[in-house]
């Protein structure tokens, strides 16, 4: 009995080590196309209950919904994405032209800046203990020559990885028609392999559903239209490159505490300290009174309080997650972070309850 009980164990622990190594090794064989099943699953998260009343629409037939759920989201979200990066490579490379044939002088803006200071605060910067505020102006050209040579070297290589990124649309699509037809199918897949109970699967499953449509419809739309909003402004008003800077807005609006005005606010002084001062206010009215609101304005709708996170955790996952992922860090970075928070709040309410069940 004994013997039949450990090579019971041996089996079974001989099982789990397969599952692990072949998990892995399966893992390790899509992940060149991590990005594409991704949103891939966000798109079908998203755009679910469009195809669950066209299923209704198409009594029952789940093949034929989705692949109108799939045109709507090429109509929706590839076509004008695709066009946006187009203009946006175009526009960097127009950037990084500039840069290197010094049109855009950085020592040139700074010693524009100071001469435009009043005296007094021009001689006390140049009393300052920086060995001579030459040296300042020389660190800070650097810096600064350095910072647009990497964006726009970095935004002008996204346009490179053409057939790649052509590729990794098509298995996002195809893989997207699965995900609308056999969405449900998919999920209660999950539920039954899932080595946690049933309640932890499914609170763990409705915080992954939350935080992807508070993350994407919620941050992401207010990002977009943020960005959008100052791109307009700077096109308007006459400002080269717009909607490179607008799409920049757009990356910096998704980071609480730092926001679009890392962009709009440098150049609306830089207006108003040179002189330009119908374009320069205009632009501070339109940041601080358009821009800088919609957030309190649409946060609250769009995303929800229930799914929020804290805004120093948002900000460190959020960096996080570009730094180590890149652009799909945006969304990985504080879906990890919520599901760890998600993951522990369940432990502690586990915890909390078998306490209280424990006789005094």
């Amino acid at each position: 009995m004994a013997k039949d009980t450990e090579e019971k164990r041996e089996q079974t622990t001989s099982f789990n080590v397969l599952i692990v190594v072949v998990s892995l090794a399966f893992i390790w064989l899509i992940l060149p196309y991590y990005g594409a099943i991704l949103w891939a699953t966000i798109l079908a998260i998203l755009f679910q209950p469009l195809q669950v009343r066209l299923t209704t629409l198409f009594r029952g037939h789940r093949s034929i919904a989705a692949i109108v759920s799939v045109l709507a989201c090429i109509c929706i979200v590839v076509l004008p994405g695709s066009a946006l990066l187009a203009a946006l490579a175009q526009q960097a490379t127009d950037l990084y032209n500039t840069i290197n044939r010094r049109e855009f002088d950085p020592a040139t803006i700074l010693q524009q800046l100071r001469s435009a200071l009043p005296v007094r605060l021009d001689q006390w910067l140049s009393s300052l203990d920086f060995t001579q505020f030459s040296d300042l102006q020389s660190r800070l050209t650097s810096f600064l020559e350095t910072a647009t040579q990497t964006i726009a070297r970095r935004a002008y290589s996204v346009g490179q990885g053409t057939a790649q990124f052509a590729v990794a649309t098509g298995v996002m699509l195809y893989l997207l028609f699965f995900l609308f037809r056999d969405g449900p199918a998919v999920a209660a897949t999950i539920r039954r392999a899932s080595p946690l109970s049933d309640h932890h699967t499914d609170r763990l499953l409705r915080a992954f559903v939350a935080v992807v449509k508070a993350t994407v419809k919620g941050n992401l739309i207010i990002a977009v239209i943020q960005g959008g909003i100052g791109g307009l402004t700077f096109w308007a008003l006459g400002v080269k490159a717009s909607l490179f800077w607008g799409v920049l807005m757009t990356v910096l609006s998704l980071l609480p505490a730092v926001g679009a005005a890392l962009v709009w606010l440098p150049v609306a002084i830089y207006m108003l300290v040179t002189g330009d001062f119908m374009r320069g206010i205009i632009l501070m009215v339109i940041g601080f009174g358009v821009i800088s609101l919609i957030d309190n304005l649409l946060r609250p709708t769009l995303v929800g309080k229930s799914t929020r996170l804290p805004d120093y955790v948002v900000l460190i996952s959020t960096l996080g997650g570009l730094s180590i992922l890149g652009v799909n860090g945006f969304v990985l970075g504080p879906l990890i972070a919520a599901l760890f928070f998600a993951v522990w709040k369940l432990y502690i309410n586990d915890r909390t309850a078998r306490q209280n069940n424990l006789p005094g």
